[in-house]
């Protein structure tokens, strides 16, 4: 009797197929690695995403690199307003004075998976829709993936290193801090007479910060509030909602419409380590940040570049040669991922650091904080040397060089 032929076994399994475990995915479609992606939703759920992605500077670079930028209909940020209600002091950011085209960019989520989804499509890298990976159980030589859905090939599927880039962090998951910043964020489009001068404009309240970004003809809209004026928020007809945000924002833009609003809780939550036994975890499976300076894609992004080059420098490069040519060596390896780590721990606790420091000293309205933070935006407005590590560390990280 003929024996079984062995269970293939990947190199790499990536859990998701929206744009972090896509773009990690296009990362290392020359890497030689065998590479599969897994996701609970059909094909065209991920190119429905109605969010708006804010992009830093370096996140353009990156998405160039990848080969999907050209063609992905963002709308340039030039300058960034931000200021604070009830007190002086606000600072102005322009991307000349940086010498850039833009300081950043906004896209839907949807157009960007969909830019992201036909490239790994067209590099041959296969995707398991309608596939979700209900269980993840690593072992000495790999990590067991057991499957549910109507999509899944096999009840299991085994892989050197599984990449979880998409699910959100349960409270009970080990090792996971959790804050609740008691605030709730409404987004809409919202329509500008004039244009939006590619201008955002960051305005601090006391619940929280209001953020136009440019996005088409008009605005994206982030309104954060304490839980029950979202309520009375979203109860407003639209000419009263449209009211209230003129009120916070006096006559910097005349707003003149709105679609409807939607709302999601706002915490942090992240993984004091983002690697385990043969097992990474990327974007929102890793961390989830409040979205005042617009931290989280873009931090999502540099982790997946920075793991992409780790596994090429530490299991391709260094792989032996073999007859039939190079074989990568397994990148599920106790130090490829320790390696990993080290080299994103400064940025990633910085950009949740720093996120969380915002959120803290902006939306609280004691007298000494408020004082602080007018004089904290004049200071920036008045050195630009601030202004300027300020502006690149949020366009590319702890590094704060591309």
């Amino acid at each position: 009797m003929a024996e079984a032929a062995p269970e293939r076994v990947h190199d790499l399994l990536i859990v998701g197929a929206g744009p972090v475990g896509l773009a990690l995915a296009l990362a290392l479609s020359d890497s030689g690695l065998d590479i599969v992606l897994a996701d609970a939703r059909p094909r065209e759920a991920v190119s429905h995403d109605p969010r708006d992605l804010a992009l830093a500077h370096g996140s353009r670079l990156t998405l160039q690199r990848l080969g999907v930028w050209d063609g992905l209909p963002v709308t340039a940020i030039e300058h960034i307003h931000i200021s604070h209600e009830g007190g002086l002091g606000r600072t102005l950011i322009d991307a000349d004075e940086h010498e850039l085209p833009a300081l950043g960019y906004v896209v839907s989520a949807g157009a960007l998976a969909a830019a992201l989804r036909q490239a790994v499509d067209a590099a041959g890298i296969p995707v398991l829709d309608e596939t979700e990976v209900a269980h993840l159980a690593p072992g000495a030589d790999d990590v067991i993936a057991s499957l549910a859905g109507p999509g899944k090939p096999a009840a299991t599927l085994r892989a050197r290193l599984a990449a979880c880039a998409e699910g959100g962090l349960r409270a009970d998951d080990k090792d996971v801090v959790e804050r609740d910043y008691g605030q709730h964020a409404l987004i809409a489009q919202v329509e500008v007479a004039g244009g939006h001068r590619h201008t955002a404009f960051e305005r601090f309240t006391r619940e929280g910060p209001v953020a136009l970004l440019p996005r088409a003809d008009g605005y994206a809209l982030v309104h954060v509030a304490r839980p029950e004026t979202a309520d009375a928020l979203l109860a407003l007809d639209d000419a009263a909602y449209l009211a209230r945000l003129r009120g916070h924002l006096g006559n910097r833009v005349r707003l003149t419409g709105v679609a409807p609003r939607l709302r999601y809780p706002l915490a942090l939550r992240y993984r004091k380590t983002a690697v385990g036994e043969r097992t990474v975890w990327l974007g929102n499976a890793a961390q989830t940040l409040h979205p005042v300076a617009g931290q989280g894609f873009n931090l999502a992004l540099r982790d997946v570049w920075a793991l992409a080059d780790t596994l090429l420098r530490q299991c391709v490069d260094a792989a032996p040669a073999e007859p039939a040519g190079r074989a990568p060596a397994d990148p599920g390896r106790a130090e490829v991922l320790a390696a990993y780590a080290r080299s994103r721990g400064l940025d990633r606790l910085g950009a949740i650091r720093f996120t969380d420091t915002l959120v803290r000293v902006f939306s609280n309205d004691l007298a000494p904080l408020r004082h602080a933070r007018g004089a904290a935006l004049l200071a920036l407005d008045l050195l630009p040397p601030l202004r300027n590590f300020v502006a690149r560390r949020m366009m590319f990280g702890a590094r704060a060089w591309p």
